[in-house]
C-alpha cells in the first residue's frame, strides 16, 4: 500500500488567513513549522501558509533519523542544538513523538570505508561528540551474515516518528500563536520599492514586512518566479514500513544497500540506503555546472531519469515558470507531491535485510512510499536573506532536514529578528553560489 495524502483528507487548519501579519511562512514542513513557532514565541504575529497539508511531503516521508553523525562541520553545532531541542520536545509531548537516543550507525562492506569513518571520529571529538569505530565483534554481533567490514556509530544520535512528530510540533506552534492555513498556496510576493510588503495567496493578500520561504522541493520554483535564482534540485528517496517484527537492533543504521529504523509500532522503517532517483528537468540543465562536483562523487548512487512521472512537478518539463497573481499557480495544481516508490529498489532492500537478519527472513512490507528531497550543489542548506529585501530562505536541507529542523527554525527566527543566532551561518549564505566561493562539498559515506 502506498503512502498517499489525498486532497480530500481532512484539513486541520482551514483558515481563512488574516489580512495582516508580522511574518508569513511559506511551507508546512518541519523547517517552516519550527521557524513559525520560535517567531511566535518572540511575540511576532505569524501566518504559516501550506499549499497542501502540514508535513504532507518530505517532512513526514523521511527515515526518522535525528543524527549528528556524518554532518557537515558547519552543521554540527546546529545539529547538537537540535538534539537538545528534540529532547525538550519529547519531555513536553510524551512518548507519542517516538524520540529515543538509541544511536545511528554507518556500515560498509568495503574495508576502505574505515578511513573516512576515522576522519569523522576525529572531527566529532572536536565537537565533544562520542562517535567511534565499531569493532569486528560489534559488527558480527549486529549481524553475523551481512559481511560488514567497517562501521561507525554515534550512540547519542536519535530517532522519532516523522508523520506523528511534525503535526505535534505544529500544534505547539498554534498554541504559541501561529495561524496555520492549509490548502492555501502563496502565488507571489507582494512588493513595493523593491522590498517585500506581503504575499498574494489563492485566498487573498496578507500584508507582512517579512516572508520566510521554506517550501522544500518547491522553493526554487517559487524563487524563480520572483527573479531569485536558487540552484536547488530534488531527488526521490524510496521508503517502506514492515509489519511488526522481533527486535534485531535499537540502533538505526545504513549500509550500501538498505537502511533501517525501529518504529514505535514494532515494525521497521526500511529505505534504499544512499540510493536516489533523479528526474531531469529544465533546472537540471540550468544548474549542471554547479552540480558536476557532486555528480562526479555521488553519481553512482543516483539513477537518472529523463522526465518527471507526473504533470506539474517542481522541475517538470511542462511546469509553468511564470504566472500572474490572479491565475492558478503550480502550487495549487499539485497540492501534495506524492511520487511513487521505486519497487525494484525495495526488493533489493528486502533482500539486504533478509541477508543481514536471516532469522526474520524477507520482511513483509505493509506500506511503501517516496519523497522528494531538496538538495543543493554542496549538500548544505541556504539559511539567509535573499537578494529581495524581506524575503528569507530556509531550504536545500539535502536529506538532513527532519533531524536538524528545530535548530533551523530557531536560528531563522533569530536571523529574521536581527538577533544573535548563536552560530556561524556563513557556510549557509545565499551568495555563496555567485560571489566566487569555491565549491566545498559536504560529507558523504
Amino acid at each position: 500500500m502506498a503512502f498517499v495524502i489525498s486532497e480530500a483528507e481532512r484539513i486541520v487548519y482551514p483558515g481563512p488567513p488574516p489580512a495582516q501579519a508580522d511574518v508569513v511562512v511559506i511551507g508546512g514542513g518541519i523547517a517552516g513549522v519550527m521557524a513559525a513557532y520560535y517567531l511566535a514565541q518572540a511575540g511576532q504575529r505569524v501566518v504559516l501558509c501550506e499549499k497542501g497539508r502540514i508535513a504532507g511531503e518530505q517532512s513526514s516521508r523521511n527515515w526518522g533519523w535525528i543524527r549528528a553523525q556524518g554532518r557537515d562541520p558547519a552543521e554540527l553545532p546546529l545539529m547538537l542544538e537540535a538534539l537538545d531541542l528534540w529532547q525538550g520536545f519529547a519531555a513536553q509531548l510524551g512518548p507519542e513523538l517516538g524520540f529515543r537516543r538509541a544511536g545511528v550507525a554507518y556500515l560498509s562492506h568495503d574495508p576502505k570505508s574505515a578511513a573516512g569513518y576515522e576522519a569523522w571520529v576525529r572531527l566529532a571529538a572536536e565537537h565533544g561528540l562520542e562517535s567511534r569505530l565499531m569493532s569486528r565483534a560489534e559488527l558480527s554481533g549486529l549481524s553475523a551474515t551481512a559481511g560488514w567490514a567497517a562501521g561507525l556509530i554515534t550512540p547519542s544520535d536519535a530517532r522519532a516518528e516523522p508523520w506523528v512528530a511534525v503535526p505535534l510540533l505544529a500544534r505547539l506552534a498554534v498554541a504559541a500563536g501561529v495561524e496555520i492555513v492549509e490548502n492555501c498556496a502563496v502565488r507571489a510576493l507582494d512588493r513595493a520599492g523593491g522590498r517585500v510588503i506581503g504575499v498574494v495567496t489563492e485566498l487573498g493578500r496578507i500584508a507582512a514586512p517579512q516572508v520566510l520561504l521554506a517550501g522544500g522541493a518547491w522553493s526554487s520554483l517559487f524563487a524563480a518566479r520572483e527573479g531569485v535564482r536558487l540552484p536547488q534540485l530534488a531527488v526521490r528517496s524510496t521508503v517502506a514500513q514492515t509489519e511488526p517484527l522481533p527486535e534485531v537492533a535499537q540502533v538505526s543504521a545504513t549500509d550500501e544497500i538498505f537502511a533501517w529504523r525501529r518504529r514505535v509500532d514494532g515494525g521497521y522503517t526500511l529505505a534504499s540506503g544512499t540510493w536516489h532517483d533523479f528526474y531531469i528537468g529544465p533546472d537540471a540543465f540550468r544548474n549542471l555546472a554547479r552540480y558536476l562536483p557532486q555528480l562526479r562523487r555521488d553519481g553512482a548512487k543516483t539513477r537518472l531519469r529523463p522526465w518527471a512521472p507526473g504533470r506539474g512537478w517542481p522541475d517538470g518539463w511542462t511546469t509553468p515558470r511564470h504566472w500572474s497573481e490572479e491565475e492558478e499557480s503550480p502550487f495549487e495544481r499539485l497540492r501534495i507531491l506524492d511520487p511513487a516508490p521505486n519497487l525494484a529498489r525495495l526488493k533489493e532492500v528486502q533482500a539486504g535485510f533478509a541477508r543481514a537478519f536471516p532469522a526474520l527472513g524477507v520482511p513483509r512490507l505493509i506500506r511503501s512510499w517516496a519523497g522528494m528531497i531538496d538538495v543543493m550543489p554542496d549538500t548544505v542548506p541556504v539559511l539567509d536573506e535573499s537578494p529581495v529585501p524581506g524575503l528569507f530562505i530556509a531550504t536545500g536541507l539535502s536529506g538532513h532536514g527532519f533531524g536538524i529542523g528545530p535548530a533551523i527554525g530557531r536560528v531563522m527566527a533569530a536571523r529574521m529578528l536581527d538577533r544573535d543566532t548563536g552560530h556561524d551561518l556563513r557556510r549557509f549564505r545565499f551568495a555563496r553560489f555567485s560571489d566566487g566561493t569555491k565549491m566545498d562539498l559536504g560529507p558523504t559515506f
